[in-house]
């Protein structure tokens, strides 16, 4: 098993928890984010793992530090920012299992990623001997143009010494100024991606469709570099393109939904730990959809780790 990095934020995370008496309405505490979520899941999975983004220096951050740390996830790439504090969200869920999301992450100190030269040029020490690096779209997003332009020069170098590059678009509208900035910054990202992990949805609603999801794919990205593509169709076929191979692993039914928070991210969790390990895309994908029909089982992004791992040997 090779060793990855993963790039984003963290937030404090309000869940729905069991009605109190009286109507009250009761929230769990917890921490998630996208990358998070991933980072969380691939060390359970057993990879070697680092978490890089930027925290405050109050108890919820001292907490965020504790977690990562009893995962066996490195923290000696955060940087802890003197009297900020974490963005926080909240889920509210529909009857299905649905989610919408409520955030309050302005001023979060993730939000200052890759604005620092010397953060960036210890960063760039502290990864060097790690094989992968994985982000998303939403990474993109709070990182603003100067952020993101440093970034995508930090990775350029990353990869010239030989190391791979993972990335989800996780495209959510409200974080960018316009699709076309958007889709600006994922294009530079794409064209230094080597496995893309990517959603239906997320494509259509970044891209617009004519209704041939898979062909406008391999056409909007034919001039990328990018060795392997995971499409994400929900509860359809997951399709795996490598090279000119098409490979399509059939998604498990899961009937007792409860939040589809952090499904893709658990998905790619799967899918990298055993890239990672040197299995093939229907291996990859197989354990991609074990691990995400665990987490949608559950409330939360992040769930018990003896749950989790229980959970997924059964499936």
């Amino acid at each position: 098993m090779t060793k990855i990095a993963c790039i984003g934020e963290v937030m404090i995370e309000l869940a729905v928890a069991p009605p109190a008496p009286q109507g009250t309405e009761l929230k769990a505490l917890s921490y998630a984010g996208d990358t998070y979520n991933t980072v969380v899941t691939l060390a359970r999975l057993g990879a070697e793992t680092t978490y890089v983004t930027r925290l405050g220096d109050d108890h919820y951050s001292d907490a965020v530090i504790a977690r990562l740390e009893a995962e066996q996830i490195a923290s000696s790439a955060i940087v802890r920012d003197k009297g900020k504090v974490p963005g926080l969200y909240m889920i509210h869920n529909s009857s299905d299992g649905e989610r919408e999301f409520f955030y309050w992450r302005d001023r979060a100190p993730a939000r200052e990623l890759f604005l620092h030269e010397e953060e960036i040029a210890a960063l760039e020490v502290k990864l060097a001997d790690t094989d992968m690096i994985y982000l998303s779209g939403i990474t993109l997003a709070i990182i603003g143009d100067s952020g993101r332009n440093n970034l995508a020069a930090f990775l350029r170098r990353y990869k010239a010494k030989g190391g791979k590059v993972a990335f989800d678009s996780n495209y959510r509208p409200r974080l960018w100024q316009s699709p076309e900035q958007a889709q600006q910054a994922n294009r530079e990202i794409l064209s230094l991606t080597d496995l893309a992990l990517l959603t239906l949805d997320d494509e259509e609603l970044l891209w617009g469709t004519d209704g041939d999801a898979i062909g406008e794919l391999l056409a909007r990205y034919k001039d990328f570099a990018i060795d392997e593509i995971v499409l994400k169709r929900g509860s359809d076929n997951v399709v795996v393109l490598r090279g000119d191979q098409r490979s399509e692993i059939p998604v498990p039914k899961v009937t007792d939904i409860v939040d589809t928070t952090a499904a893709g991210d658990t998905f790619n969790a799967g899918y990298l730990a055993a890239h990672l390990a040197g299995k093939g895309p229907e291996e990859c994908a197989q354990q991609a959809n074990r691990c995400a029909g665990v987490i949608i089982r559950h409330r939360g992004g992040v769930i018990d780790k003896s749950v989790f791992l229980d959970e997924v040997a059964q499936r």
